[in-house]
């Protein structure tokens, strides 16, 4: 053989024999793929329709939807990490891109890094650097996100508005001026539920009143968080929960029935993230525009609170190249134009094409041309702007400052939760 053709064939085994690993074709899957997830109920048809497209590449593989019910992931987080601590991780599992994920459990070397498969699927510059940032430590990347959710959405009917004689607010002040005109109609100004959807009502009012860059501020330490900013901000949210539910029905409801007082005409407005939109639209058949209207939460147009879905690759898991080949689908553009019109969110990727395709409706083109010009900042509620140590017990806050309406009560528990989960920057 020719010394030539003997070395370049030589240097090809070689390199097919580095990516090997890493590369599983479909016709050599088998066995099973437990994906942890919260996806249940309503928000299950997304889930649904991305595994079916997953079994028609890998139709040897069984895919186990290990779905926990219960809102924002509550009870699915709790049993990854019972999970997690005993040593039995799932194949892959849903987190919020974040110091969900990387203040948590990649801190604890607990999940592989997934550059190669970036590098492999040439992803690298397929998603947001911030996007990717959030999802990195130490050089590594350590999820794969599939859509992008907002949090700071303000729902209502605009018939009922209409007929009410208001007008959705730009500002915290226009809702606080329109809260008696609505409770003397007998309407309930703003809708929330159980406990975490007063957590996310309360960043948006946070956001409001800070503003994008003291939010940011607060989480590197750069902000008192027993200053007077945040004092204003506890001022303002006992003002606005004084035009809710709060002291009714808020704790038996989950965010879907929250959304239901609005969609029914119990209520004029309710604050939640786009998966508002997927449940209207998906479950409810209502045309975005028509059936429900949608503006920035009050003080915040302009500024886009985000979160992320994303799925990681646990060490030592059992079915590691199932799992790889969801972690492609979820990174690929057939998955993510898969997913997220069912779900109400849009793609994380930047070439998915949301404005020229005809799966996504007005609210996902909206929801997708404001991600490209407004200010992004991460979420609290869903795991991006603080770890899970923090979020997780952010309640106890909630639960001080509620029945006492003392912002400097609430901020002093701020601070203590700050050092304990080692959260808020310098507060570590």
């Amino acid at each position: 053989m020719n010394k030539k053709v003997f070395s370049l064939l030589t240097i090809v085994i070689l390199i097919a024999v580095a990516i090997i690993p890493n590369m599983v074709t479909a016709q050599e899957l088998s066995g099973t793929l437990e994906i942890l997830n919260w996806w249940a109920g309503d928000e299950g048809p997304a889930l649904k329709a991305l595994i079916n497209l997953y079994n028609a590449n890998n139709p040897d593989v069984i895919v186990i939807n290990a779905a926990v019910t219960g809102g924002a992931g509550t009870n699915a987080k709790a049993v990854l990490k019972t999970r997690m601590l005993g040593g039995d991780p799932p194949d892959t599992f849903q987190v919020h891109a974040g110091q969900e994920l990387t203040g948590t459990y990649v801190i604890a070397d607990q999940m592989e890094d997934l550059t190669f498969l970036y590098e492999q699927e040439g992803w690298m510059d397929k998603f947001p650097q911030g996007l990717l940032d959030l999802m990195s430590y130490e050089g590594g990347i350590y999820s794969v996100a599939l859509n992008i959710h907002r949090s700071n959405v303000m729902w209502y009917v605009p018939a009922k508005l209409e007929e009410w004689g208001v007008t959705a607010p730009a500002t915290w002040d226009d809702f606080l001026a329109a809260c008696p005109t609505l409770q003397e109609k007998g309407v309930l100004p703003l809708s929330v539920g159980e406990n975490w959807t007063q957590t996310h009502l309360w960043e948006s009012v946070a956001v409001a009143s800070l503003g994008a860059e003291n939010w940011n501020k607060l989480w590197a330490g750069e902000l008192d968080p027993a200053g007077a900013e945040m004092l204003a901000v506890w001022d303002l949210f006992g003002k606005v929960l004084d035009c809710t539910n709060i002291n009714e029905d808020a704790a038996g409801l989950s965010w879907q029935q929250a959304t239901d007082k609005v969609v029914n005409g119990e209520a004029a407005f309710n604050i939640m993230g786009d998966w508002a939109a997927g449940y209207m639209t998906t479950t409810l058949g209502l045309v975005p525009g028509e059936g429900f209207g949608y503006v920035p939460s009050p003080g915040t147009d302009g500024t886009f609170i985000m979160l992320a879905d994303s799925f990681g690759l646990p060490v030592g898991i059992a079915n590691r190249d199932s799992a790889v080949a969801w972690l492609s689908l979820v990174g690929s553009v057939e998955g993510q134009n898969t997913f997220n019109p069912l779900k109400g969110s849009i793609p994380a990727r930047l070439d998915a094409d949301v404005a020229n395709n005809d799966a996504y409706n007005a609210y996902l083109k909206s929801a997708a041309e404001d991600w490209g010009t407004d200010t992004v900042v991460g979420s609290l509620a869903h795991g991006a702007a603080a770890n899970e140590n923090f979020s997780g017990s952010f309640s106890s806050v909630l639960e001080i400052f509620i029945p006492s309406r003392d912002p400097a009560a609430a901020t002093a528990v701020m601070v203590e939760l700050c050092t304990s989960s080692s959260a808020c920057g310098s507060m570590e």
